[in-house]
């Protein structure tokens, strides 16, 4: 018989057991921890992916018109400006051939200015032009506006959050640009209409309201060696009055390739030049 005291005793069989157990449940609790991180990471990565997908300069774009402009690359190098003289860029960019496809504009905190230039990509942008300024500070009557309406909504208790200062926002602008093809005569016009009070005023206003006026002249193009400049106010164009946008359309299309008559205006003086209109297929 085999002396009982190499056995271990009960204690020791109910110390190991304890041991063994919170082990088991050490092991348990970790496999636990390790699957509430992982939870929580794939939530985190759920969550930056939305955000991430939700981009505002895709989101807020308007199409400047129906003629689904788009760049005369497959695939276009697109680039991208940061800058703060929109007017300066806007007749900068119809001088060098470009048009405009359309914009986008929000207020909101920080976001990356390569979301736009992302969204440039997307609609076959040849450039995008990205402008950002602060927004507009609260006044102190709408400060106290929204405590008001705390308090109200708590009460007539205001809480802290309710006065701390909301954060940072920016206004941004983009605007997105294609390169056009050779122009037939190369100028961006727009028709400016007088204001009439009356019927009278109307009437006396409808004989002197003709031409087109230049808002830019595409560098290189026909109109530009013809001497036409900005701010000039087109009459004729081979003996055909414009009065109308499509008026200058139609009749540079009827003369492709022909050397025609422009009657035009200059700070008060008319003058006539030459053009040789462009042809296209």
């Amino acid at each position: 018989m085999k002396n009982k005291s190499n056995y271990p005793s009960n204690s020791y069989l109910n110390n190991k057991a304890g041991a063994n157990a919170t082990a088991i449940n050490l092991k348990k609790a970790k496999l636990k921890w390790m699957l509430i991180s992982l939870l929580t990471i794939g939530t985190l990565l759920v969550a930056t992916k939305l955000f991430a997908a939700e981009n505002l300069f895709e989101k807020n774009y308007k199409a400047q018109n129906n003629t689904n402009l788009v760049s005369l690359q497959a695939s276009p190098d697109t680039k991208m400006y940061v800058s703060n003289h929109k007017d300066d860029d806007n007749i900068s960019m119809l001088e060098n051939g470009f048009d405009m496809m359309g914009s986008s504009g929000f207020a909101t905190g920080e976001v990356p200015a390569d979301l736009a230039l992302q969204h440039a990509k997307a609609i076959k942008a040849d450039t995008v032009l990205v402008y950002t300024k602060f927004g507009a500070a609260k006044t102190a009557a709408s400060k106290m506006a929204v405590i008001k309406e705390a308090a109200k909504k708590g009460g007539g208790v205001v809480e802290d959050k309710d006065l701390k200062e909301d954060p940072t926002q920016y206004d941004y602008y983009a605007s997105y640009w294609a390169k056009l093809p050779a122009p037939l005569l190369g100028v961006h016009i727009i028709k400016l209409v007088l204001f009439a009070e009356n019927e009278e005023e109307a009437a006396a206003n409808k004989k002197v309201n003709t031409g087109l006026k230049i808002l830019a002249v595409i560098k290189d193009s026909p109109a530009a060696k013809a001497g036409l400049k900005r701010g000039d106010t087109l009459y004729k164009i081979a003996d055909v009055e414009l009065n109308k946008p499509e008026e200058l359309s139609n009749v540079v299309r009827k003369h492709q390739g022909q050397n025609v008559a422009i009657e035009f205006e200059r700070a008060g003086i008319k003058n006539t030049a030459n053009a040789q209109i462009n042809t296209r297929n």
